[in-house]
């Protein structure tokens, strides 16, 4: 099993405090994509029905609101929100405290913070539109945006600042490229195939994209094939050419995912889009991200400085 297990980069020496903080703000930043789902899936999303605050005068949920327990679903996920700044904000508090040389580390968690801002805003406006589905895919977006800011974190944190150095050829990078691009493409049919099917977030008033569900899912699932044949290109084009195997055992979990992520998303569509089954593919869709970031970025080395 450890010949195909993913590969991070070799550790440098850090304090413990702050790795533990890097990889807690990634599982933080996938397990809000998964309450966010919750949210959506039990039609939840206006369980507070204003935002900032959860009712008028109120910023917490009160006994006698008509929204019954989906106020609770909807402000658990505005209590996690609040969870993941202080994370983010621990993260900084701790790169000051304990690598204030580790320059690389400012960009990511200082857009982090930044991605953190704007989904908030974005959140409270879905919520003065009433879930507007085009509204509610930017917050997703923005979410997949933060979970890949996080795990490209945990990988710079543990390779150090030294120079880049590529391991693959400049062919291969640019194939990488187009199967990172095409991972976007298939993230932004995906919310088109949510926004259009019967899951709006709203449980009385549901609002959806005025497009065909059916026409939709189809062409989500022929992106998903296009970037299916990317990634076995890159495999193969690693195997014949690549010294190192590291980028080639982590573009294999890509594979790996995609794979999983496609029998789940037929399984929902031929079982009526169960919630469930919702749920789950939404976790592959950052898990998928996680791996893509990383993949990408075992394309290179960082040789860590002979100081640390």
């Amino acid at each position: 099993m450890g010949a195909v297990l993913p590969i991070l980069p070799r550790a440098v020496p850090t304090h413990r405090v702050l790795r533990f903080l890097v990889w807690l703000n990634l599982v933080v930043e996938v397990l809000i994509v998964c309450t966010g789902g919750l949210v959506r899936l039990t039609g939840s999303g206006l369980g507070c029905p204003t935002w900032p605050q959860c009712v008028p005068g109120s910023y917490v949920p009160v006994a006698h609101q008509e929204q019954s327990w989906h106020k609770y679903v909807e402000f658990g996920n505005r209590t996690l929100t609040g969870l993941v700044g202080v994370v983010a904000i621990a993260l900084l508090v701790a790169i000051w405290l304990w690598a204030r040389d580790r320059k690389g580390l400012l960009l990511p968690v200082g857009l982090i913070i930044l991605g953190i801002v704007i989904q908030a805003v974005v959140g409270g406006i879905s919520v003065h539109l009433k879930l507007n589905p085009a509204i509610v895919a930017i917050h997703f977006l923005t979410s997949m945006l933060l979970v890949c800011g996080s795990a490209w974190l945990v990988w710079r944190e543990r390779e150090g600042d030294a120079d880049r150095k590529w391991l693959v050829r400049k062919e291969i990078q640019w194939l990488a490229v187009a199967a990172s691009v095409m991972t976007v493409i298939v993230l932004v049919l995906g919310t088109m195939v949510t926004g259009s099917g019967p899951h709006s977030g709203d449980a009385t008033q549901p609002a959806r994209l005025d497009i065909d569900p059916r026409t939709t899912s189809w062409l989500h699932a022929d992106a998903v094939m296009l970037l299916l044949g990317l990634v076995f290109a890159v495999l193969i084009a690693l195997r014949l050419t690549a010294k190192d195997s590291q980028p080639w055992r982590n573009w294999l979990w890509v594979l790996i995912v995609i794979l999983l992520q496609g029998v789940l998303g037929y399984t929902q569509y031929f079982l009526g889009v169960p919630a469930p089954l919702v749920l789950l593919h939404m976790l592959g869709a950052s898990l998928l991200v996680v791996f893509v970031t990383w993949a990408m970025l075992s394309l290179r080395e960082r040789v860590a400085p002979s100081g640390l």
